[in-house]
């Protein structure tokens, strides 16, 4: 028992020793100044807090205002309505086109205007009392000026000396009938001369409009379709010129004044594809005449007439080509039987239109454009106005030529 007690003191003792230790270890830390012994306290005031007044400006002497004189900001606008859709644009009236009578009455006028001169100096050549030999050349001079071209001339020369001679007293009128009978013998008068636009069939008729770039190709399509619609046909139009940027837009303006549908594809499309979904839609929709318009193939390219001939094939395997029109600017004069006859070398040309015979005094390019390619010129253009295309009438033609 002893020497539990002594055990339990033991460790009460070691117990005390070692708390000590490290009481005294804590104390030996180093104290803050104020804490240490002999060291001079520091008294730290703790900052004022601001009154307040300690910053502000000595004041000064000024007048108040009331609340009436106090400028108020300017209140905000309130938000502005959103803006209604803007209305979608009308579609546009479809128009009512020109009959094909009524035009021929005024494009008569207009073309005695611009061509009679080569009538005239027929005329005044053929009414000098001695014809000699001098006197048929310059009449030689003027058809060749006039493009009618040398084989024509030459035969038109041959039977008016011979009438002539014959004829013995000329007078004005006689000349004139004479000049008349022979000219209209060379232009032949038997040719058909109106656009095939009906096949017989169930399919529609297929127009195919060709030319080289700059000759109104395009133009002569929208017409032609006015043209139809006078005559009571219904058209649609196939946008085929897949080269130049606003071939179709242009085509499908001249197709919406006249109520007529253009079927038209992607910029740089394929044009054969086109061509035949203008005459499977223009199947579809029952309608009288396709009218497909075709790039402006320049003759020098063989490539491009290439493909002019396989739109010709693409289309014939949805229904017949009844017709193939070969725009000519009038004003190129020989230029345009270079053009025409690789043309007819590609696809089966079956009529002319001649444009712009309003700008040119050299009418004879109707003889020599008809000898070049053994087809009829089916229709003219005299102007810019969208009724300025009619049918090609050799005698009101020949009358403008030379005159009353």
């Amino acid at each position: 028992m002893e020497i539990v007690i002594l055990a339990v003191v033991i460790a009460v003792v070691l117990v005390g020793a070692v708390s000590g230790l490290v009481i005294g270890g804590r104390r030996k830390k180093q104290l803050p100044p104020a804490e240490r012994p002999n060291a001079t306290p520091t008294i730290t005031t703790p900052p004022a807090e601001p009154r307040v007044g300690d910053e502000a400006e000595t004041p000064r002497d000024e007048s108040r205002r009331t609340i009436e004189e106090v400028d108020l900001p300017a209140a905000e606008a309130p938000p502005a309505p959103p803006a209604e859709a803007e209305p979608a644009p009308a579609a546009p009236e479809v128009e009512v086109p020109e009959p094909t009578e009524g035009r021929l009455v005024r494009l008569r006028a207009r073309l005695a205007r611009s061509q009679n001169a080569l009538g005239k100096g027929l005329l005044t050549l053929l009414s000098r009392e001695h014809l000699d030999e001098d006197t048929w050349e310059e009449i030689e001079d003027t058809l060749l000026t006039a493009d009618v071209g040398v084989v024509p001339t030459q035969e038109l020369v041959e039977r008016l000396r011979e009438r002539v001679r014959v004829l013995g007293t000329r007078t004005p009128q006689e000349l004139r009938t004479l000049l008349r009978e022979e000219l209209l013998q060379l232009i032949a008068t038997d040719a058909p001369r109106a656009v095939n636009t009906e096949n017989g069939l169930e399919t529609p008729a297929v127009v195919m409009v060709v030319g080289v770039n700059g000759t109104g190709k395009t133009t002569t399509t929208g017409k032609l379709a006015r043209v139809l619609v006078a005559d009571g046909k219904s058209v649609v139009l196939g946008a085929a010129d897949t080269f130049r940027a606003a071939a179709a837009d242009q085509l499908q303006t001249w197709g919406e004044r006249v109520g007529a549908r253009t079927v038209r594809g992607p910029e740089g499309g394929d044009p054969a594809s086109i061509a035949f979904d203008a005459v499977k839609e223009g199947i579809a929709d029952q309608a009288d005449v396709v009218l497909v318009d075709t790039a402006g193939r320049l003759h020098t390219k063989a490539g491009l007439m290439d493909e002019l001939g396989k739109v010709k094939r693409v289309v014939e395997k949805q229904a017949p080509l009844d017709e193939v029109l070969l725009v000519l600017d009038a004003t190129t004069g020989q230029n345009g039987l270079v053009q025409a006859r690789v043309f007819a070398e590609v696809v089966d040309i079956t009529g002319i239109v001649l444009t712009k015979l309003d700008g040119t005094a050299k009418g004879g390019i109707v003889v020599a454009v008809q000898r070049e390619l053994g087809v009829p010129v089916k229709l003219i253009g005299l102007g810019e106005g969208p009724d300025d295309l009619a049918p090609f009438d050799p005698e009101a033609f020949v009358d403008a030529l030379i005159g009353d």
